[in-house]
């Protein structure tokens, strides 16, 4: 019988580490319980799931993941200025990280700059515009 591969409807047990091209971890449960998730359900960005394909288990691979396969790319757009006085009690920073009640739910905006008018505010993913690394290694597919 052959080994089963990595492809849609199949269940995927791994280590995972993502990583900036740096080397600076971003996320990892190499040290914890292995994550396990159904090719195709969506609990895997897309980009990341493609580049698990034809993998199998026992497999460990380093993978480059392009900003357009991951997170995206910067979006300039995604950068709004709003009127300082909704921040009336705050104490703002740069890179201070503030939720926004929208009607589809939270969403979290990076306050870039600000002064007594006006607040700039990135609602572009963190890790939009870069590479990342994807290493992984594949205890089961069933």
């Amino acid at each position: 019988m052959s080994q089963a591969t990595i492809g849609p409807d199949t269940q995927v047990t791994l280590h995972f580490a993502i990583k900036l091209q740096d080397g600076q971890i971003i996320d990892s449960n190499f040290e914890a319980e292995p994550a396990t998730f159904t090719f195709g359900d969506g609990n895997i960005p897309e980009g990341f799931e493609q580049a698990l394909l034809g993998l199998k288990e026992g497999d460990e691979a380093q993978l480059t993941i392009a900003p357009e396969r991951g997170f995206g790319q910067h979006n300039p757009s995604n950068i709004q200025v709003l009127s300082r006085k909704d921040f009336k009690d705050m104490d703002l920073e740069p890179g201070l990280v503030v939720s926004f009640q929208e009607p589809g739910g939270e969403i979290p905006g990076v306050i870039t700059e600000f002064n007594d008018e006006r607040v700039s505010v990135d609602f572009n993913h963190p890790l939009a515009g870069k590479t990342l690394l994807f290493e992984v290694k594949i205890l089961s597919v069933n």
